[in-house]
């Protein structure tokens, strides 16, 4: 069993044991069962007696603790566990908000305090960061306990020692030094021989080496494995990881005197003492610590120092009646590309986005990867929002540049999410909350852009959240139905085509147009199954059409950005099409310019790969978009359909007409068919008909209707030869 911690990185927790210890009987049933659902096996104590009990008979990772209990609480539970030295990582769950009682509970030694009331997401969140910290420690103890078994083994070796060893003088000069200091330092021994210890001392930790380096006490408090910084011999000393300029020892060091005189006394002669290079377990420790607090991938900090950044930041502007802000910021489109250029590109993408974030901050802001394709920042000290924006757009502007990728061009944008402190909130929680509720609402709008939190959004999220919760249950209950509505030759008058257009029957709000859920249903994800119903259920349809001898009749389907952009968008097709014995001729796919425009090598290649099996292309909504002359040249487009905003604009002398005139000219000109949408009167049709537009389709032949109607008409002749 897998679980996803905070990070992103995946944690093993098929054997971890949780002991969850509360007096609320039901909260005890809710640990049970979101901890047992991320794979914990997980026993229940209601008090801090069994709590004990339990803790003598079995051994646990993680204790989830109450502080506030009957007989025994919170911190008699964790005095014994300290008597006892029971290895487990303590988890304080109390309503407490107190500082001090926050304070109490690390001080005795608790991993991390979650007050009440809480989000189920947050324990489990916390648990497995717990997890996490409990390997990386034992990771850390096994390397330790490797390097003391090293250090036995170079302590037998006394006459070539791996350690330095040295003789002070009273002045603390070297009257001693081993090879092995030119070794680890790059000195050799001429070079020190004479010299004051300091000269290999760094700098910052003279005020130590005074009391341990030339150490005078010969007894149990002479200086024992004390930590010290060394010099290294600048190009020469020894190679390591992180650092090469200082090197870390563990010193041990302890005074020589002369023999006792007739009378007893000793003379300091100088100091006796060896430095053992520690600088790879420093190096280790501090390669985990930085796994810790950053992300490995991008080596951005991650969430957990982000909010800690964030906390102290919120303490110093309250302190100084200063404003900050957090912004929240999710890569749109990341996620086709991963799909589409495998993971190792979306990795890269990752690590050059944030390359490219990092470039439009200052040095006192923060920029951490929260996870995914989101990235949070830290704008401290601002004076006002237009600060804020300044940056925002230098980021969008960033990102828009293209991204290359072994021959491969490809473009991302941002939907940007801002909360203000203290307009939008006061802790961090609350603007983090609101900065991703202001990213989310900025999706909604299209994407690519900055909003800043305002109260109005919350009600605009709820809504978002119920409408989502329903979309996800209207597949499965089968509350969609795909309605069809006519195109008709203008100068015979037949059906030649047949457009198909989703409709939702929601069991409280009723019919639903597209309108009001498709966005949605793109930001979900859940577009690509409710395309491939749409396109499967109109197929199906048609097919039966064919059968009942109406087979001119050409079907055109609308497709997402998204369903295009798939990996599998050309084999869904086409599977659609064999599936129901339909030949490439009888379907027309409908995508919009900007679709085109996204990512031209890669959604070109798809159209034409199409295009071989006589599957016809549309541009639907042409002239609100690019309008390039070049993609309509270039690229296998068959059809141009005239937005309806246009031909609402028909009037005879009205000068808005002309857009009308243009793409029509221009359609014919190409060699391209032309559909006019959005048909409702003569003298709009007549108009379109004067210019040479072959098919339109709208409410002036026919608004969309399920399948049974349109049938019945067909079947009676009122439609196959419309005349108005």
């Amino acid at each position: 069993m897998k679980s996803r911690a905070g990070g992103g990185n995946v944690i093993d927790v098929f054997k971890a044991k949780v002991l969850a210890v509360d007096d609320e009987e039901k909260l005890l049933e809710s640990y049970s069962l979101f901890l047992s659902d991320e794979g914990y096996e997980v026993l229940s104590a209601p008090n801090g007696v069994v709590a004990i009990s339990l803790l003598k008979q079995h051994g646990f990772d993680v204790l989830l603790l109450d502080w506030s209990m009957p007989e025994l609480d919170g911190h008699a539970v964790m005095e014994f566990i300290k008597s006892n030295g029971i290895d487990i990582t303590i988890i304080v769950i109390s309503g407490n908000t107190s500082v001090d009682g926050v304070a109490k509970a690390l001080r005795l030694g608790a991993y991390d305090y979650i007050r009440k009331p809480f989000a189920p997401e947050e324990v489990v969140t916390t648990v497995n960061n717990a997890i996490k910290h409990r390997r990386l420690e034992k990771e850390n103890k096994s390397f330790q306990n490797r390097i003391n078994e090293s250090d036995k083994l170079h302590r037998y070796i006394v006459n070539s020692s791996p350690d330095i060893v040295y003789m002070l003088d009273q002045k603390g000069n070297f009257t001693f030094l081993n090879d092995r200091v030119e070794k680890l330092l790059g000195y050799s021994k001429q070079e020190l021989m004479g010299k004051h210890y300091t000269y290999i001392i760094e700098p910052d930790d003279y005020h130590l080496a005074k009391f341990v380096f030339n150490e005078r006490r010969t007894d149990d408090r002479s200086a024992k494995n004390v930590e010290i910084r060394l010099k290294c011999k600048e190009g020469t000393g020894k190679a390591r990881y992180l650092n090469t300029s200082t090197m870390f020892v563990e010193l041990t060091a302890m005074g020589v005197y002369s023999r006792p005189d007739q009378y007893g006394n000793q003379r300091f002669i100088g100091t006796y003492g060896t430095a053992r290079d520690i600088t790879e377990r420093k190096e280790a420790e501090d390669v985990i610590n930085f796994q810790a607090y950053h992300d490995l991938l991008t080596r951005l900090p991650n969430r957990a120092l982000f909010k800690d950044r964030l906390g102290l930041a919120i303490s110093h502007a309250k302190r100084h009646n200063q404003m900050l802000a957090v912004v929240f910021l999710d890569l749109d489109r990341f996620k086709v590309i991963n799909d589409t250029l495998g993971h190792a590109m979306g990795d890269r993408l990752l690590q050059i986005a944030g390359q490219r974030l990092q470039r439009c901050l200052r040095e006192e802001d923060t920029l951490s990867r929260f996870g995914g394709d989101e990235f949070t920042l830290l704008l401290t000290n601002i004076n006002n929002r237009a600060d804020v924006i300044v940056v925002v757009e230098k980021v969008l502007k960033e990102l828009k540049q293209p991204f290359v990728f072994g021959g491969n061009e490809v473009f991302v944008g941002a939907s940007i999410g801002i909360s203000v402190y203290p307009d939008a909130g006061a802790t961090l929680d609350t603007l983090i909350k609101n900065a991703d509720t202001a990213m989310y609402h900025v999706k909604g709008q299209g994407k690519n852009g900055y909003q800043f939190y305002s109260e109005e959004m919350n009600t605009d999220v709820h809504s978002r959240l119920n409408m989502e919760r329903d979309l996800r249950k209207a597949l499965d209950q089968k509350q969609f139905e795909v309605f069809f509505q006519p195109q008709v030759n203008v100068n015979s008058g037949e059906v030649v085509g047949m457009e198909a257009l989703v409709r939702w029957h929601h069991p409280e709000k009723g019919l639903i147009y597209p309108d009001e859920f498709i966005t949605l249903a793109e930001e979900t994800g859940l577009i690509i199954d409710l395309g491939n119903w749409v396109l499967d259920t109109a197929c199906a349809e048609l097919s039966r059409w064919y059968r009942k001898g109406y087979d001119y009749i050409k079907l055109g389907a609308n497709f997402s950005p998204y369903q295009v952009e798939h990996v599998n968008f050309v084999p869904n097709v086409l599977m659609a099409l064999r599936k129901h014995g339909l030949p490439g001729e009888c379907l027309e796919i409908e995508i919009t310019e900007s679709t085109i425009m996204k990512d031209l090598e890669i959604i070109v290649k798809k159209l034409r790969e199409l295009s071989c099996y006589g599957i016809k292309i549309a541009i639907d909504d042409f002239g609100t978009g690019y309008s390039s002359l070049s993609y309509l040249q270039k690229f296998p487009i068959n059809t141009l359909k005239i937005d309806r905003c246009f031909v609402n604009e028909i009037k005879r002398g009205d000068s808005n007409r002309c857009i009308v005139d243009a793409i029509i000219y221009m359609g014919k000109g190409l060699g391209l068919n032309l559909i006019a949408e959005g048909v409702e009167t003569k003298s709009q049709l007549e108009y379109l008909k004067d210019l040479g537009c072959s098919q339109v389709q709208g409410f002036i032949y026919g608004k969309a209707q399920p399948p049974e109607i349109l049938l019945t008409q067909l079947q009676e002749s009122r439609i196959a030869k419309m005349v108005v």
